[in-house]
């Protein structure tokens, strides 16, 4: 979704996601002990998936208690289950291009619950590949507009590395590469601005407009896939009209 559909739709759901708070911290905490064993280290400055996944944790202000524990079950000082990426492929009503990105312990269960979900939505799993092409990795920073210059949050991004930066009403939407992200996070959130969220997303290079039934069922078919307890993010190539969105 652009930035401006996507900032609508944070508002929508933010009451939602604060009542499953539970169920988000569990995603981040999985994703935090996945980066704390892949990256064979949970010192986050020798470990940039480690460091991405606790400035994403921070931003969802997740205690740094539950942040700590992630990171001992990824170095083995806890016990805890093994997880492995696996990321899914494809289309959503209207050929909308998605991209599931998992972190499981049951390949098997998985895949079934994927199929399950595009199948009964109006989407269809494609083959690996088929639409990863049309993403790339960027750090994307939501930094809320309430009595904020726009001009201050732009010279704290750009001095810090940042790509662009788009304001549109509510907030601003701020972009990096993947390498310059935890810099520029940190930039913002020094400043004082407060970040919405924050986290290393899989962006398209381009977008589809999509509106009316088509715009709702994607919707539907989007929170279904992020409900899994397996998913970790879901990327979509729609530019959802607004006024297709339930009021904030």
């Amino acid at each position: 979704m652009s930035g401006h559909s996507k900032w609508s739709t944070i508002k929508h759901k933010k009451a939602a996601k604060d009542a499953k708070r539970g169920k988000i911290f569990t995603k981040l905490i999985r994703e935090i002990t996945v980066a704390a064993r892949m990256g064979n280290s949970g010192d986050p400055n020798f470990n940039p998936r480690l460091r991405t996944a606790i400035a994403t944790a921070k931003a969802a202000s997740m205690p740094a208690e539950n942040i700590e524990r992630g990171i001992k079950k990824g170095t083995g000082e806890l016990e805890g289950v093994s997880y492995e990426d696996v990321t899914y492929e494809g289309y959503g009503p209207g050929g909308v291009a998605i991209l599931v990105e998992c972190l499981t312990d049951n390949r098997n269960r998985t895949v079934s619950s994927m199929r399950t979900a595009f199948s009964k939505n109006g989407g269809s799993m494609g083959e690996t590949g088929c639409v990863n092409y049309m993403f790339h990795k960027k750090g994307v920073i939501i930094v809320e507009a309430a009595e904020t210059d726009e001009e201050l949050v732009m010279e704290a991004a750009l001095e810090a590395g940042a790509e662009d930066i788009v304001g549109f009403g509510e907030g601003f939407e701020i972009t990096t590469a993947p390498g310059v992200f935890d810099n520029v996070n940190d930039a913002i959130t020094g400043a004082g601005f407060i970040v919405a969220s924050a986290e290393v997303a899989n962006v398209p290079e381009n977008t589809m407009p999509l509106a009316g039934a088509e715009a709702a069922r994607l919707l539907r078919l989007l929170e279904v896939l992020e409900e899994d307890d397996d998913v970790q993010t879901v990327s979509a190539n729609a530019d959802i009209d607004e006024a297709t969105l339930p009021p904030a």
